[in-house]
Order: C-alpha cells, then structure tokens, then sequence
C-alpha cells in the first residue's frame, strides 16, 4: 500500500507526520529544483511552521529537468519520508509541506502561473551550481549558453531557472502583482548577489527597463544551506518501506546535523524558519565563506581522491587514517584563510567535519560529490589557492585535490577503466586532455587552458602551474593513496 493522505493514518505511532489539515494550506512558496536537496532541507524546515500553525507558506515545487521525482510523488500527494541517519540510529519523519508538483519542461505556462501567483511571495532555489547558466570564474551570465539564448528567443517558455525568475518577474511587473522574493540555496558565493546579477543582465538582454526595475523592486537574501544529503538507494527504499508498512516510491536520507543562515531581507514576508532551527542574520557572508572552503572544498578533495583510491563513498575515504590525515592538513592550509564567524572556532568546526563526514550510516558516494567539477572548484578551492600565493604560502594539499579532478575528468581511473564523468564541460576537457597525452606538466596546460574555470589569473601563475603539475604527477606515478599519504604538511 502506497503513502498517501488516505494512508497516512496506517503510520506506526511512533513516526512523525503532519499535525495539521493539508487541504488547508495554501502556497506562499514556488521551489524551482525538486531534488533530494531541498526536500530534506528547506522543506523539512518549513514543515515545521505548517506545524506551529501557519497555513499561507506551502510549497509549490518545480522540476526544471526530470518528471521522476514528481511522477513518484504525485500519487503519494506529494507525501513522503525524511530518513535521519547516524551510527545506528535512524528516526522517520513523513513531510507534508508540497502542495503542488510541477515538470517545467512539459507545461511551463503552469510554473509560470504558479510563480505570478499573489500568494508566491519566494521563489527559492536548488538547481545546483550549473544551474544559473553563469561564467564560474566570474559569477556573471554567460550569454552564449544553449538555454539563455533559447530563453531570449522563447522567453514565454523558459529553459533555465534564470529564465523562469525573469520571464515570471515581467508577468508581475506587467500586471502590477508585487515581487517575490528570490531565495536561493546552492552553494554560490554570495548566493543571492551572484544569482541577482544574473538576473538583471538577463533581464537587461531582454529590456532595458525590466533589469532595472528587477534591480529597484526584487530583493535577492544570501544564503548558506549545509545537510549532507546522500543519493536515495533501493536499499533505502526497502529499509524505509518497512519501518513504515507502507511504499514511500522516493525517501529522502540525511545527517541528523542541519544549518540554514539566512539574511533577513523579505519585503513581502517570509515563514519564521527559525521554528525549524534556521538562523536569520544581518550578514550571511561568514558562514557561507567557511562552509563553502571547508566543508565543500573538503568534500571535493575527498571526492577525486578517494574515488581514485577506490572508496566509493565518503565515510570509506574519512575513516581512512591516511585520508584522515590529509583532511587534517588541507583545513590547517585553508583556515588561514577563512576568517572565523562568531562564536565559531575553526579547529572545532574542522573535528566537527570530520565527526560528520565518517558517519556510515550516509552512503554518501564520491562519484555523487565528483559531478560538475568545472563549477565547484572556483569557489570551493580555487579562490583559497589565490590566496594563499599571494601571501607567498604552499598550497600542497590544494593542489593535490586539483589534480586529482584534472585526472579525474580524464576519464580513465588508476586501473585502466572508464570512468562516467557528468560535468557542463566534460567533453570539451576530456578532448583538450587526450590531446595533451601523458605528460603531467602538457595535462596541467591543457585544464588551465578553461577560463571559465581558472579565470585569467591563475594560468599565469607558474607557482600555481608547478604546484599542480608536480602532485598529478605523484597521482600519475603512485596511485592517489600514496600521494595522499606522502602530501607535504602546510607551511
């Protein structure tokens, strides 16, 4: 029997559920990216204001790619589980707060409806870093990608989540609806500015008028969003199916540890997401700066490293003493670089990562982690190396993870087999690197050669070239393992 409104009474006693009439609530939010993500993550935070008694903060969710998610959800009425997960213990808590389901790519003019609705007043955002159609090394439009050209040219159906935002901010203008705000929640640099930028240069494209009354009326918060929130696997379907007595077709597992800062600019009002433990706060830019170098740019490093080692996911490569280690090494050569949030103490913040990243009980894998490589290291590394050569320090560890990721979307692993790299820039990388051959130093040329991705700066940078060149080469001549234990300690 499926989860369901129907079924929901059918739930053992001790699962969480809705304490409240779904067909009561209305929507006051439009989700563009419906993903693992978001649902166990903004809308379990939002579950629990439905919860507290409000009834106008419902959740429209839109897939801007695939039907699967909202093909397994629609018969659950957009029902389904949040699995919590560490060591041993695991609790179920089924999440009521989507009140409609969307595919954009199958009638656009229905999210589009959905987002000019009175009642939208956010449209957040998890479409990952590709997403925003934005130069990486820049953080501005890139105007010659596929999905804006399409967009400028069909702007009543829209490709992108750019797309979207604009064309749905110019049906509010043109009927004298109020703006939403837009909320964005992936792991960009100052999220909200970055994801505004883009959105005006659309806009401007578009009309001149349009950007600068989207510049004027629409208010973009930054955010920093961090769960770690592994792939669903059909043994977790299974194991999930049967603590419930019912088939949940698409659960959602993650860490018992959630954190959302959110800067607290929302003209037309926003739930008290504080009730589910997230943080308002004048300035979101120090949390985002130490997670996004810390934990993401670790996850990265552990994600090249260890999938050419062969540890399939993250808790393998963490409890590995030698992984161990380096993780250690490469915080002890970021932290200097990351000025403290307050109240935080980075080596805290550090052990505490490592704490997170070992639990087993998250199948985290690093293939998952490795995809979209081309837009995670500019902000996840690579604006860390810049820094440290410009105070004239090593970057070994850095450096190491870089090569790792050259090697990586070479698309051979240590043992001569093919490996299926998902990136924007997989082909053209692949194809500037089988020209380059086996020379680490003609490998490192050729992945520099990527603006998009290392901006004009670091190319010509020999200290930056050298230190890259010289750890694929160790990667090249000893296996990723062996030069994850022979990694100089940072100076």
């Amino acid at each position: 029997m499926r989860l369901s409104d129907a079924t929901l009474h059918r739930l053992p006693a001790g699962i969480a559920r809705p304490r409240y009439d779904r067909a009561a609530v209305t929507p006051g939010i439009v989700h563009l990216g419906l993903g693992a993500f978001h649902r166990a993550h903004q809308a379990v935070m939002t579950e629990a204001v439905l919860n507290a008694g409000a009834r106008d903060w419902g959740i429209v969710a839109a897939s801007l790619r695939s039907p699967d998610t909202r093909d397994a959800l629609a018969p659950q009425d957009g029902l389904y589980t949040v699995a919590t997960r560490e060591d041993d213990s695991e609790s179920l808590q089924v999440i009521g707060a989507l009140r409609g389901l969307h595919v954009a790519p199958e009638n656009p003019g229905a999210l589009l409806d959905a987002m000019c609705d009175p009642r939208t007043r956010i449209v957040s955002l998890t479409v990952t870093e590709k997403g925003y159609c934005h130069d990486p090394a820049t953080g501005t439009l890139d105007e010659a990608h596929p999905d804006i050209r399409h967009d400028l040219s069909a702007q009543g159906a829209p490709r992108s989540a750019p797309g979207f935002l604009v064309e749905a901010l110019h049906r509010r203008r043109t009927a004298g609806t109020p703006s939403f705000t837009v909320l964005c929640c992936d792991n960009l640099p100052a999220n909200g500015a970055t994801v505004r930028r883009v959105a005006i240069r659309l806009a401007e494209l578009r009309n001149r008028d349009l950007g600068a009354w989207i510049a004027g009326e629409v208010a973009f918060p930054c955010t920093m969003v961090d769960r770690i929130v592994p792939a669903t696997t059909e043994e977790d379907r299974v194991r999930i199916a049967a603590m419930l007595g019912l088939e949940d077709a698409w659960p959602v597992v993650g860490e018992r540890f959630a954190q959302w800062v959110i800067e607290d600019r929302f003209p037309t009002g926003r739930p008290d997401w504080t009730l589910g433990g997230a943080t308002f706060a004048a300035d979101v830019a120090p949390f985002e700066h130490m997670k996004l170098r810390m934990l993401n740019g670790a996850h990265s490093a552990l994600a090249y490293l260890g999938y050419l080692a062969g540890h399939e996911t993250v808790a393998e490569a963490a409890n590995d003493p030698v992984f161990a280690r380096y993780l250690g090494d490469l915080w002890a050569e970021i932290a200097p670089c990351v000025p403290a949030p307050p109240g935080v103490v980075l080596q805290g913040y550090a052990a505490s990562l490592l704490a997170r990243f070992r639990n087993r009980a998250l199948r985290h894998r690093t293939w998952q982690i490795a995809m979209d490589g081309s837009q995670k290291l500019p902000q996840r590394l690579l604006g860390t190396a810049r820094e440290r050569l410009a105070q004239g320090r090593p970057i070994p560890h850095i450096a190491l993870a870089i090569a790792a990721w050259i090697r990586f979307v070479g698309g051979v692993d240590e043992a001569g087999r093919p490996i299926e790299v998902r990136d924007p820039l997989a082909a053209p990388l692949r194809s500037a690197l089988d020209a380059a051959g086996p020379d680490p130093a003609r490998r490192v040329a050729a992945a520099l050669r990527f603006p998009a991705i290392f901006g004009e700066d670091l190319p010509r940078d020999a200290g930056f070239a050298a230190a890259v060149t010289q750890a694929l080469r160790r990667l090249m001549d000893s296996g990723a393992r062996a030069a994850v234990d022979g990694a100089a300690r940072p100076g």
